[in-house]
């Protein structure tokens, strides 16, 4: 393998050198050594050479990864045969994924190659890492085998750096030194291959002639052993291979995680259904009594009832897809009716299952751990769309729903847990042990408070980071790529709670402890950890609560348990305090003493479980095998959802677009403010597509989104402006973090941001306000920018404190300002005066006078042109934007000319796009004047 590679750079070079070191940015002399991809994809003949020679090579990778196979498990038996199953499928799918991205070139297609190309690496770290862990018998290949994974993995790093210098920054020379640590990729990886032959140096099998006439003995490595087990190729490669996907015990685990996701995805949609209605009626509405849809289980206190659940349980899981069929009712009470119908028949279900399964602890322990790996793949599946969920009722076809393929998906893993239930109908099961008696109350509790805290803060990826937020340049980490660490720490949670007694211990719960108060204390990467540590420690005490549940009388424990989780929900409306929230006013802005009141209670339950956990050590002892294969399949499990969350992670990062103006010629930039109603639009639907559709269209270089803050329970946990940012090329500033309580106000800029503040104006009496002063680079020039949202009209004195503070800021700032704000004040009112007159800024335009909430400022800038658009049924809410240019001399711009120009009298890079002129576009169009104004300065 090693002549195919270096033959054809030997040959590339020769033939195409200047050719195959140019790449999209720069050439020779800056970057004057090939990439692999580029030396073994790009030119003929060394093209052709290299693919004819790694074709000879195909033959041995795959008859080395089936040898090994059969070596490990029935040679030195350092493998199990589920793990060695499991090495055996990474091992075929990696070496398949070598020959996509050599035979499937980036000049062919690049998405397709790069994708082979990840998903090689991916499944390279499960590869060497199952065979390091099966070799033991020979220290050398050890050795060996630890050196080089030790060294393909460390250079990834420094390779990823220098491809993002190269791809993004563009700094020339940056892709040469990546090529060679893409080389000696290659060099490590073939050699950790290599190394195989001194493990096959004492190893042999024989190859067995079906019809008994003759037997042949074939060696591997020259070398014979005592080793004479004859292995029938057609009974062990071949069948184990088909018996690996077609395994009953692996199928039902993935049908049951399947099913755990869409638990998580009914769940986690309720609330954002529901807030729809206060949201547009500002006001109780009425429908906020579905909440407590959560407390159904509680009818599994009738006993024939329960069973009736439990033995039919994957009908009853093909019911609760009604909630996924919900996005095809258009009217939005009825798909919350569906959802929250889907909701409950899902959690009776699952209750009833493991209330069923009681006096089963291996089972029990299996079907909660899978439920909980549905929710790593709910934070999974929500990276891959951008933090929203695909089969949730708010989506669909038009803006990336796969609600159908959802459902179809469903009704499989329905089909494959009822055939598997079929099975177990006919063993004879144990009679259930009866229910206890005594604390049933703090099994309630902590089960409550471990619901909502993973609900609350672990149902996305990004969300702790969003909850923790800080201004630039310490903004703290970026959802991609580390929410694979957000994915890693939930699953080493789940694998560390098979540790019994120390996960319900005193000294692990101070750490959850410390950790919670770490991640509300701190912002930015301070506070990520802790809440990595928080994660990781609700996610190991999750199964011992779910057990402590399933002992006592369901109706009191079950009502009790979701009762205290529907509490710590509206508490967590509650510290946000929309003035329309009948008694927010009592917890307003107290996070801190809903975390508090949260790790008490889950105190309680952990405790209390910790009581009952030496019950079951006699049991764990009998069930000692079944055990051992949950943990075998929960670790497969995990092993799949981080290589998937990586590859998407990587892919994400690999597919964002650069941050670059839309218009550079003449200097000039378009700003814009919009208030989105939490993006989702007057049907009821998620409504980023159509805003990135109209940011791009409008060409908005700069613009704020106000009520952006949707991570919280009743917004459904979304980043949706990560979508936006990848897929357009913004920089991105969130604004004041979850935990400032506010509704959120965010930033997007084709500029870097060099700086930026967050504020939470004065609100004595109503809800907080917030506001984000940016400082950005704009074409070399520093210009501020303030995007705000202020109180409501009933709190004035809130507006005019929150008034005079912007107004502070923008007086003391020295800088070119751009003010994108919202007001709720009529113009050339007291409010309009303190603001513009007070702030020494400049009105966009004086003479609209149609205006309530949103207003746009400036100074030390050229306005070239003002327009409103139309909001498109997105929101309630117009778009507001302004065309600026950057002059060389600021002060002679401090104050505006309001005299207008003519369309015709603006270079045509400075007028707006003549497709919202009259019926528009996609419903926006230029309205209240019907067209742009132009002005002189």
């Amino acid at each position: 393998m090693y002549r195919a590679f270096f033959i054809a750079l030997a040959v590339g070079c020769y033939t195409h050198y200047y050719k195959i070191v140019q790449n999209e940015h720069f050439g020779y002399p800056q970057e004057w050594f090939p990439s692999v991809s580029a030396t073994t994809g790009d030119r003929y003949p060394a093209r052709a050479i290299f693919q004819i020679l790694i074709a000879l090579t195909s033959g041995p990778r795959f008859a080395l990864v089936f040898l090994w196979y059969l070596y490990t498990t029935r040679s030195t038996k350092t493998s199990t045969e589920g793990f060695g199953q499991f090495l055996l499928g990474v091992g075929l799918v990696r070496t398949v994924a070598c020959g996509g991205w050599v035979y499937i070139t980036s000049t062919d297609d690049h998405l397709t190659h790069d994708i082979a190309m990840i998903l090689y690496l991916v499944c390279t770290l499960p590869w060497q890492l199952g065979v390091v862990k099966t070799s033991s018998r020979h220290p050398v290949a050890l050795r060996w085998r630890r050196r080089l994974t030790a060294a393909f993995f460390l250079t990834l790093p420094p390779m990823i750096y220098f491809f993002l210098q190269h791809k993004v920054h563009r700094i020339p020379g940056a892709y040469t030194i990546y090529a060679f640590f893409e080389w000696s990729l290659i060099i490590y990886d073939v050699a950790f291959d290599a190394v195989t032959a001194i493990d096959f140096g004492d190893f042999e099998f024989t190859i067995t002639d079906s019809s008994g006439r003759t037997s042949a003995p074939v060696s591997v490595g020259g070398v014979s052993t005592t080793y004479s087990e004859n292995i029938s190729v057609k009974e062990s490669v071949f069948t184990t291979a088909v018996n690996l996907c077609k395994s009953i015990t692996l199928r039902n685990a993935m049908a049951e995680i399947y099913l755990g996701f869409v638990f998580w995805s009914l769940l986690t949609a309720l609330a954002l259904l529901i807030w729809y209605f206060p949201l547009w009626y500002m006001g109780i509405s009425g429908y906020e009594a579905f909440l407590f849809i959560t407390i159904t289980p509680m009818i599994l206190g009738i006993r024939s009832l329960r069973r009736f659940v439990a033995t039919y349980h994957a009908c009853f899981h093909a019911l609760s897809l009604v909630g996924i069929a919900s996005f095809w009712a258009r009217d939005p009470a009825l798909r919350l009716i569906l959802t929250a119908t889907g909701l409950a028949i899902s959690l009776t279900t699952w209750s009833a299952t493991w209330i069923q399964l009681r006096h089963q602890p291996a089972a029990l322990e299996r079907s909660v751990l899978l439920w909980g790996v549905g929710l790593l793949v709910h934070n999974v599946v929500k990276m891959a769309w951008w933090t929203e969920n695909p089969i949730w009722p708010i989506m669909h076809a038009a803006n990336g729903g796969q609600n159908i393929t959802g459902l179809v998906l469903g009704l499989v893993a329905c089909l494959c847990l009822n055939h598997v239930q079929n099975q177990n109908q006919k063993a004879d099961l144990p009679p259930p042990s009866p229910t206890l008696k005594g604390r049933w109350w703090m099994a309630s509790a902590g089960w409550g408070a471990v619901l909502f805290a993973l609900h609350s803060m672990f149902t996305d990826s990004s969300a702790i980071m969003r909850w923790s937020v800080a201004g630039y340049p310490n903004y703290g980490p970026e959802p991609v790529p580390w929410g694979v660490a957000t994915v890693g720490a939930l699953s080493l949670g789940l694998l560390a709670s098979s540790s019994g007694r120390a996960m319900t211990g005193i000294w692990w719960y101070l750490i959850g402890c410390a950790g919670c108060t770490v991640f509300y204390a701190y912002q930015g990467w301070t506070a990520f950890y802790g809440g990595l540590v928080l994660g990781a420690y609700l996610m190991s005490v999750l199964p011992c609560l779910a057990r402590a549940i399933t002992a006592y009388p369901p109706c009191k424990t079950l009502f009790t348990g979701f009762f205290i989780y529907n509490l710590f929900c509206l508490a967590h409306v509650w510290v946000v305090a929309y003035a329309f929230v009948p008694g927010g006013v009592y917890l307003r802005e107290r996070s801190d003493v809903v975390l508090v009141v949260l790790m008490a209670t889950l105190g309680l339950g952990v405790y209390h479980a910790g009581t009952l956990a030496g019950r079951g050590h006699g049991a764990r002892r009998t069930h000692f095998s079944f055990f051992r294969m949950t943990r075998s399949v929960l670790r497969l499990s995990i092993v799949g959802v981080m290589v998937v969350a990586v590859f998407v992670s990587v892919r994400r990062s690999l597919r964002a677009a650069v941050p670059a103006p839309y218009t550079t010629s003449e200097k000039s930039f378009t700003a814009g403010i919009w208030t989105i109603h939490f993006a989702l639009d007057n049907d009821m639907w998620a409504s980023e597509m159509r805003i990135r559709d109209a940011i791009r269209d409008l060409q908005l270089d700069v613009v704020g989104l106000l009520e952006s803050d949707t991570m919280r329970i009743i917004m459904g946990n979304r980043d949706w402006a990560q979508y936006i940012a990848e897929d357009l090329g913004y920089y991105l500033d969130y604004g004041p973090s979850t935990m400032e309580h506010t509704w959120g106000c965010l930033m997007l800029s084709k500029f870097p941001i060099i700086r930026s503040s967050h504020h939470l104006l004065p609100s004595p009496v109503g809800e907080l306000a917030c506001a984000i002063h940016a400082t950005l680079d704009v074409y070399g020039q520093p210009v501020d920018f303030i995007v705000s949202h202020n109180g409501q009209e009933e709190d004035p004195e809130d507006r005019r404190l929150q008034t005079t503070e912007l107004a502070r800021i923008m007086r003391t700032s020295v800088h070119p300002f751009v003010f994108l704000g919202y007001v709720v004040t009529q113009p050339q009112q007291p409010l309009y005066h303190l603001l513009f007159d007070g702030g020494e800024m400049n009105d966009i335009d004086p003479s609209d006078w149609d205006r309530w909430c949103q207003y746009m400022g400036y100074r030390g800038l050229k306005r070239v042109a003002y327009a409103r658009i139309s909001h498109g049924r997105i929101t309630d809410t117009e778009i507001q934007t302004g065309k600026f240019q950057v002059v060389d001399t600021p002060r002679d711009f401090w104050k505006a000319s309001y005299e207008r120009v003519e369309a015709s009298q603006v270079v045509s890079a400075l007028r707006y796009p003549d497709s919202f002129r009259g019926q528009g576009i996609r419903g926006h169009r230029f309205h209240v004047f019907d067209e742009p104004r132009y002005f002189v300065h």
